[in-house]
């Protein structure tokens, strides 16, 4: 496919430090599934309110549309279980750099997206990166298998929606239509989900959360809503990878805002990430 335009990749980029400042008000909260879970609640509030201003969602886009929310769930779970294990700078550049390999890997299998050359060498950097990034803990310098296993399953599940939200756009006329209707039908499940692990308790610690849910939410909303409508514009491994450079913006966050140990290793491997994101949108020969 044609590499994306100037406009759309400086709009991706945004979407990427949107994505990794909301992941960071996430972290930075005592209690992460309240926090996240604050965040998609306002999201569907966001969500719930759009859908008067967008047009109808195709009926071809609804099985998409279904299958988004509950795998959208899924990978909430795993990303609270993940940041209640492991650090912002270890967890993030993980989950977010697996997603665009799978990505790449089913795009070319099911829709015939195929690889370039460029595109080929940035899969192979990327997964340097990942392992290097894989073997180091706090402070970039021990290897830590709990977060990095639930990383890794986060990865997977933010490719399987990637792939699912991406063909689901390509159905309706209108992109923003299919990110309202997931915005809203996605915020129930999770409540359900925090309320039955943590039962009454939840309201006042979704309360305690509700500043940077409510800011958290409403950025998260709108740097999705780009990246859906960028997936109707190019390839979805390319438009994947390029939002996921949003790894370089996370492990900058963690450190300087969170406190968080960065070290040698982590600048090397983070640096291999964002290089192999950026060749898989190089153009083609």
């Amino acid at each position: 496919m044609t590499p994306l335009a100037p406009g759309i990749i400086a709009l991706l980029l945004l979407a990427a430090a949107m994505h990794a400042g909301w992941n960071a008000l996430v972290k930075a909260e005592k209690d992460r599934l309240a926090g996240l879970t604050a965040v998609v609640a306002t999201g569907g509030i966001v969500g719930l309110g759009s859908l008067a201003f967008v047009p109808p969602l195709a009926i071809d886009a609804v099985p998409y549309l279904v299958a988004s929310v509950v795998l959208h769930t899924v990978y909430a779970v795993l990303l609270v279980r993940s940041y209640e294990s492991g650090d912002l700078s270890h967890v993030y550049p993980i989950a977010r750099g697996v997603g665009p390999l799978v990505v790449a890997l089913l795009s070319a299998t099911l829709i015939g997206e195929t690889l370039g050359a460029s595109e080929a060498i940035g899969v192979a950097l990327v997964s340097a990166g990942i392992l290097g990034i894989a073997a180091t803990g706090a402070g970039g310098e021990r290897f830590e298998a709990r977060p990095t296993a639930y990383a890794v399953a986060t990865g997977v599940a933010i490719a399987s929606y990637t792939i699912v939200d991406g063909l689901g756009a390509r159905q309706t006329p209108a992109a923003l239509s299919y990110v309202a209707w997931l915005a809203a039908l996605e915020a129930p499940w999770l409540l359900a989900i925090a309320f039955l692990r943590r039962g009454p308790s939840l309201w006042p610690a979704l309360r305690g959360a509700g500043f940077r849910g409510a800011v958290g939410g409403i950025v998260a909303t709108a740097g999705y809503a780009i990246a859906i409508w960028a997936f109707t514009r190019g390839a979805m491994a390319n438009v994947a990878a390029l939002r996921e450079t949003s790894v370089l913006f996370a492990s900058l966050i963690g450190t300087l805002w969170l406190g968080e140990g960065f070290g040698r290793r982590r600048v090397i491997a983070a640096a291999l990430v964002v290089a192999g994101l950026l060749a898989m949108n190089l153009p083609r020969e």
